[in-house]
């Protein structure tokens, strides 16, 4: 066995029991591109070894996709599959983990209309609320993962070939998911057990609002009360514990929908729905986008804020220091779940309900009550920069400092 081979072992039995904690006698659904076959087996020989009652697959083609948006009538783009999005309802019902490996071409959709892109995206959100609101309150096991694709490795590797651009990109993949460790499994631990001393840090404190700035970036953020800090690992309803992202290095809580106030400047491109949005800002006023531009990706991100109400708003506020280890890889990944793990962000859309006590038990008005977003999105965009400084105020009127130069100002 050669080392890619020991490590896409390794890899695969990190997202069964690190990543979605799979359970004796359950189900696991996996979301996957067809590139991605030969791994996903892997997988799911991993978690049937680990006691999965069933492995479910959903398949996806970008190729299928592009073609689509080519060639379909506009209505096509107005409807999504009801059978589908019931029977991940009853899924996650039923006590199922979801794993998907996402992987998209950062330039998939690009030249097509960002009308018909917004009406699909519009249109699947709706029809998937229900479920996402299961993941988005940890009442599921979920992971997110990624592997290479030549697509993806050639955006962020142009002057390699293609061989050699998926072997890099896989490696930097192994390094930042740790794989490349004699054990992973208990390196992730460490690594949980570290993201819970920050949690546990601004638990403590107990902020009633952050101050952002950096260049083009002058930004208040009022946190809602009892707002909980959390990061790295999580515990689903059932008393499972399960890591949502890997790679991850944020640490992360609940603003105030009508409490963000002043401009932030994005510092990395954001990858969404197929297209790039760069060099974007976002105005704020009581907590709403009153006003924003972009270099690139205008009309995309003018469609993304008009989803719905709750796409001007904030949602999550997320601090991940710019000395981590995604970041000094010195690499634009545009593929979010990389690129947010290498800077702060924030994101526009709907609020996770685990971030306020709790959360997960209050209904949708007792959420909007104490000041939880919603919305049919929810978008990391980020904002992180070695020139990023944070100040955190508490209820006292007291200012103390939370990042200098992108870092933790604390020991």
């Amino acid at each position: 066995m050669n080392s890619l081979e020991q490590n896409l072992e390794k890899y695969a039995a990190l997202a069964v029991h690190t990543g979605v904690s799979v359970q004796k006698g359950q189900t696991l659904v996996i979301n996957a591109p067809l590139s991605a076959a030969e791994f996903v087996r892997q997988i799911a020989s991993k978690a049937y070894e680990a006691g999965a009652k069933n492995v479910h697959l959903e398949w996806n083609d970008e190729n299928l996709t592009r073609i689509k948006y080519e060639k379909a009538p506009d209505e096509a783009f107005t409807e999504f599959p009801m059978w589908k999005a019931k029977g991940l309802e009853e899924m996650a019902e039923g006590g199922a983990a979801f794993l998907t490996i996402y992987a998209p071409n950062p330039e998939l959709l690009k030249g097509i209309d960002p009308a018909r892109i917004s009406a699909s995206n519009k249109a699947s959100a709706m029809a998937l609320e229900k479920y996402r609101s299961y993941l988005m309150a940890d009442k599921a096991c979920w992971c997110l993962i990624s592997i290479p694709t030549e697509a993806w490795a050639a955006k962020v590797f142009p002057d390699l070939d293609t061989e050699q651009a998926m072997e890099k990109l896989w490696d930097v993949i192994f390094q930042v998911t740790r794989v490349h460790t004699d054990d992973p499994i208990e390196t992730w631990s460490q690594h949980n057990a570290s993201l819970e001393k920050w949690v546990t840090y601004l638990n403590d404190k107990r902020y009633k609002q952050l101050i952002y700035e950096a260049p083009g970036t002058n930004l208040t953020i009022d946190l809602v009360e009892n707002h909980i800090w959390v990061g790295g690992g999580a515990v689903s309803q059932d008393g499972v514990r399960f890591n949502p992202n890997m790679p991850t290095e944020e640490v992360f809580t609940m603003p105030h929908k009508d409490g963000v106030n002043g401009t932030v400047r994005s510092t990395k491109p954001l990858n969404y729905a197929g297209n790039v949005i760069d060099n974007f800002t976002l105005t704020f006023e009581k907590g709403k986008v009153v006003a924003y531009t972009a270099e690139t990706g205008y009309d995309t991100l003018k469609h993304l804020l008009e989803t719905d109400e709750g796409a001007l708003r904030l949602g999550e506020v997320a601090l991940v220091p710019h000395d981590s280890p995604i970041s000094n890889s010195n690499l634009i990944f545009y593929n979010t779940l990389f690129d947010e793990n290498a800077s702060c962000h924030l994101a526009i859309g709907s609020a996770y309900p685990t971030n306020v006590q709790n959360g997960a038990k209050l209904s949708e008005d007792e959420l909007k009550e104490l000041g939880a977003n919603k919305s049919l999105v929810h978008v990391d965009f980020m904002i992180g920069s070695a020139a990023l400084n944070i100040d955190g105020v508490k209820a006292d009127g007291k200012r103390e400092a939370i990042f200098r130069n992108g870092n933790w100002a604390v020991e």
